[in-house]
């Protein structure tokens, strides 16, 4: 559909890669049609200049037992639709008139694991669909129907400020939502969940209707794989540099939650930086023997920014004047001054904020290559010659959300900013609907809304 509406050349192909030949450069593919249409799985392979992997990652379940045969993950539209028929199912079984009291109870218990921004979510959409919707059509069975939420940390969205800890923890108890912190999943039976409380030691069990799993993400096969061939085999994801390109692989870039920037330490590069700076091989500097290559420090190395910022300095200039005015300054100086830079490293969240700025980056890039290849405009090459093509790939948090149902989102803002109630639930819905890849796409959705404000949301099984 994107490839119609924006009348630009592209090809697109419904299929399984599970494989990459980084030899012959091509990809190796298999259909993923229903086996019922006959001829079997078909396999192609696909030839390619530049490949761009971007093929998000699957649900991680630290290897616990049971859960691949017993829960339901939240990553694929799939999951979403047996999700939806399971939690219908869950009702319909429980309304037959022979099932005794505890089996009905143990029928409509809903848990959900993993405490973080999906499954904080889902726990709280779930409950709305339950209460608003569900208990209309089985209003005998409202009474029986509890959603319990597994996380093995303290809380529940350790990554948003503490302030929103604490309210959305205040809702769930409020809303009826049984959260239990500090419980680690051990095993998933198709009847039991058994957990280990840290309080305690003891291993307690816990009888459930449907299980849902969304304690993070783990690599897929095909990624681990090529990972293995690339002689990446000790990392959980794709390293790559700065400009997205996947370390050994020139013309392999790779974006999203498969992948992780490893960005360049300054320490491993301290004497180069030094000799760049240090034009007339003196051995020592002053401030103003910066002032050419300090943007080309900061752009290349932008754990120095977060650094200064630390030190509540202003610039780069104000960090060599810290210790000694106007002193000159040699290596082992420059290296004392910086050693603590490399700290301010952090990785990249793997939010679809992240991946959709790398998607972005990464097509202006190439349509701007012949371009920049004549004439290059990223940062100078400290460890060659010359700039590098493009300026690195710099992301840029603009906050985020939580809803926490009942028409209530927390946001958590640039500048430490922190909203939450029902006008935040607006706000949602306007940056939801904005970020849409079509109007139509936006028009389908948005009257979606005003359907389900109207009449209610849908309970027939798709």
């Amino acid at each position: 559909y994107i490839s119609v509406q924006k009348k630009f050349d592209a090809d697109f192909k419904e299929a399984e890669c599970y494989k990459i030949d980084t030899v012959n450069k091509k990809v190796h593919c298999k259909t993923t049609q229903q086996s019922h249409l006959g001829g079997g799985t078909e396999e192609f392979t696909v030839d390619y200049d530049y490949l761009v992997i971007a093929m998000g990652a699957r649900a991680n379940t630290f290897n616990t037992p049971g859960v691949v045969e017993n829960a339901h993950f939240l990553k694929e539209v799939e999951d979403a639709q047996r999700i939806r028929r399971n939690v219908i199912d869950c009702f319909e079984r429980a309304s037959i008139p022979s099932i005794s009291e505890e089996e009905r109870r143990r029928i409509l218990h809903f848990v959900v694991v993993g405490g973080g921004p999906a499954g904080v979510e889902f726990a709280a959409e779930l409950h709305d669909f339950v209460k608003e919707d569900l208990a209309k059509l089985y209003p005998a069975l409202k009474q029986y129907a509890r959603i319990t939420l597994l996380e093995a940390g303290d809380h529940i969205l350790n990554m948003f400020d503490k302030r929103i800890t604490a309210f959305a923890e205040e809702k769930f108890a409020r809303d009826g939502i049984q959260l239990k912190t500090g419980s680690m999943v051990v095993k998933v039976s198709d009847r039991e969940i058994s957990t280990k409380e840290r309080s305690t030691g003891q291993t307690v069990t816990i009888p459930y209707g449907m299980c849902v799993w969304s304690t993070g993400i783990g690599t897929r096969p095909v990624i681990m794989d090529f990972m293995k061939q690339i002689g990446q085999t000790n990392r959980r994801v794709l390293a790559t540099d700065e400009w997205l390109r996947v370390e050994g692989c020139s013309e392999i870039y790779a974006l999203g939650d498969c992948a992780t920037i490893n960005q360049r330490k300054v320490m491993e590069d301290i004497g180069i930086i030094f000799s760049k700076a240090d034009k007339d091989n003196s051995g020592t500097l002053r401030a103003e023997d910066f002032k050419e290559v300090i943007h080309d420090i900061c752009e290349r190395y932008p754990q120095v920014d977060l650094y200064l910022k630390k030190r509540q300095l202003n610039n780069f200039n104000a960090l060599l004047k810290s210790s000694e005015e106007d002193a000159e300054i040699n290596i082992e100086k420059f290296k004392s001054l910086l050693a603590e830079v490399d700290s301010q490293m952090k990785n990249l969240p793997a939010t679809a904020q992240v991946a959709a700025q790398q998607g972005s980056y990464l097509a202006d890039c190439f349509n701007r290559m012949e371009m920049c290849e004549a004439n290059p405009e990223g940062p100078l090459r400290f460890r060659g010659t010359g700039r590098h093509r493009f300026h690195p790939f710099r992301y840029r948090h603009l906050g985020q959300f939580a809803p926490l149902g009942g028409e209530q989102t927390a946001a958590q803002l640039p500048g430490d900013w922190v909203s939450i109630g029902h006008s935040t639930q607006w706000l949602w819905y306007s940056v939801y609907a904005s970020k849409l890849v079509s109007w139509r796409t936006r028009v389908l959705v948005v009257s979606d809304w005003i359907r389900r404000f109207t009449f209610g949301r849908d309970s027939s099984r798709i």
